[in-house]
């Protein structure tokens, strides 16, 4: 799997797409592989405020409930609403139509300490590794 370049991403398999103040997250290739198919996605409502780190949202697949951790801090500009009704759109295309909020950046800054596409994919390689 090719990961965007232009992507920064976290080692809870998170990406984000910064572009001045406002950023767009979602989950990785990696991360929808490894939960199966999604059946349900729950995002926060516009105006909620997001902190680095802490839990924003679940994803629900055939195996599991996961936490989706917020790579940055911010407030909810929008969720994609399409998830409601299609939440398979993270198996098929996680890294564009499947994108799950859109924020308002507290610190731009924030984003840029996460890791390149280079450094995503060789954490998932050692991670694949050591398995």
């Amino acid at each position: 799997m090719a990961y965007p370049k232009e992507f920064r991403y976290t080692k809870e398999h998170e990406w984000i797409s910064a572009k001045g103040d406002t950023a767009t997250i979602g989950i990785t290739e990696y991360a929808q592989h490894e939960l199966g198919d999604v059946v349900f996605v729950e995002l926060p409502t516009k105006g909620a405020k997001i902190a680095a780190g802490n839990v924003f949202g679940t994803i629900e697949s055939v195996k599991a409930v996961s936490e989706i951790y917020a790579p940055v801090s911010g407030e909810v500009l929008e969720a994609n609403l399409a998830l409601t009704s299609a939440p398979e759109i993270v198996n098929s295309d996680p890294h564009s139509a499947a994108w799950l909020i859109k924020i308002k950046l507290d610190n731009p800054a924030e984003a840029a300490a996460l890791m390149d596409a280079a450094a995503y994919q060789a954490f998932i390689a050692e991670k694949e590794a050591s398995a």
